[in-house]
C-alpha cells in the first residue's frame, strides 16, 4: 500500500536542522584540529626535558630558562619595530594609490593597476634571492631598513588592491562635493574617504601583522645583526642548536604566537567587514 509523502514544508525544517548539525560538527572537528597543536605546546612548555621524555610531571623550569637562553624581550621588540614600520609604509602607499586608482583619471591607470595586482601572484621564494642581492648592494642587511623595505614591497600590492576596491564604494558625488567646497583631492582623501576606510585599514593591518610577525625567511636573510633578530629567527636559532630543549622551544613558540593571536582576536570583526565590503561593486 502506497503512502503519501509528507509535505515539503514539514521536511524543510528537518532538513535545515540536519544541515546545521553537519556544519556544526564539521566546525567542531576543524576547531579541534586547529587548537590541538596549541594545547600540546602549552602542556609541553610546563615540563622539564626529563618530564617530557617520561611523559608526566609539570614544572616551570623551561620558562625560567627561556630568558637566559634567548634575549626574548629584545627580539619581541625587534619584531614589533619591523612590523610597525612595514605596516605604516604599506598603509600610506596603499591608501594613496588605492584612492588614485579608484577616483582619479589618468593614462594607463588600468594597466598600472593590473601590473600592481599581478605582483601578488609572484611567490616570495622566486624573488627572495634577487631582493637580497639588491638590498645587500646598498648595505642594508645589517639594520631594520632592509627588512622593512622588503616587507613593505611584498605587502603593498594587496593593500593597493583592497583599498582600490574599497574606495570605489565611495560615491563620486561625495568626492565632487568635497572638491567644490575647496578641499581638493588631498582634503577629500584625508578628511572624507579615509575615515570611511577604517575597516579596510584594520584588515590590512591585521593580515600584514600576522604575515610579517610569523615570517622567517626575510628576517633570516635581511636581519643578520644578532641584536636585531626578530623572535622567529631567534627561535629558529634555538632549535638549530646541538642540544634542543623541546619544552623550552614550546615556551618560546607560545610567546611568539601570542601577539599575532591577540591582534587577530581584537580586530576579527573589522577583518570580516573589510574583506567583504567593496567587492559587490
Amino acid at each position: 500500500m502506497l503512502t503519501a509523502s509528507p509535505p515539503t514544508r514539514l521536511r524543510s525544517p528537518r532538513r535545515r536542522r540536519v544541515t546545521r548539525g553537519v556544519i556544526f560538527i564539521a566546525m567542531v572537528v576543524m576547531a579541534i584540529v586547529m587548537l590541538y597543536p596549541f594545547a600540546v605546546m602549552l602542556f609541553t612548555s610546563f615540563k622539564t626535558e626529563n618530564q617530557y621524555l617520561a611523559g608526566h610531571g609539570t614544572s616551570t623550569q623551561s620558562w625560567h630558562q627561556l630568558a637566559s637562553s634567548l634575549p626574548i624581550f629584545q627580539q619581541l621588540l625587534n619584531s614589533t619595530i619591523v612590523c610597525s614600520a612595514s605596516i605604516a609604509i604599506i598603509l600610506v602607499v596603499g591608501v594613496m594609490a588605492g584612492f588614485s586608482f579608484a577616483k582619479l583619471q589618468f593614462r594607463f591607470a588600468n594597466l598600472i593597476f593590473l601590473a600592481m595586482v599581478s605582483a601578488m601572484m609572484v611567490p616570495l621564494q622566486a624573488i627572495l634571492i634577487p631582493e637580497y642581492v639588491n638590498v645587500a648592494r646598498f648595505g642594508l642587511t645589517n639594520g631594520y631598513l632592509g627588512a622593512v623595505l622588503v616587507y613593505a614591497a611584498l605587502g603593498t600590492p594587496f593593500s593597493i588592491f583592497l583599498f582600490t576596491t574599497y574606495f570605489r564604494r565611495v560615491p563620486d558625488e561625495l568626492i565632487e562635493a568635497g572638491i567644490v567646497d575647496g578641499l581638493g583631492y588631498w582634503g577629500v582623501l584625508w578628511r572624507l574617504a579615509l575615515p570611511m576606510a577604517l575597516p579596510a585599514i584594520a584588515t590590512v593591518t591585521v593580515l600584514q601583522f600576522i604575515q610579517i610577525w610569523d615570517d622567517l625567511l626575510v628576517g633570516l636573510l635581511f636581519l643578520q645583526n644578532p641584536a636585531e633578530r626578530p623572535i622567529t629567527v631567534g627561535l629558529a636559532a634555538l632549535a638549530a642548536g646541538r642540544t634542543t630543549s623541546i619544552p623550552q622551544l614550546m615556551a618560546g613558540s607560545l610567546v611568539s604566537a601570542l601577539p599575532a593571536m591577540l591582534v587577530y582576536l581584537g580586530f576579527q570583526r573589522f577583518l570580516v567587514r573589510g574583506l567583504t565590503l567593496g567587492i559587490d561593486r
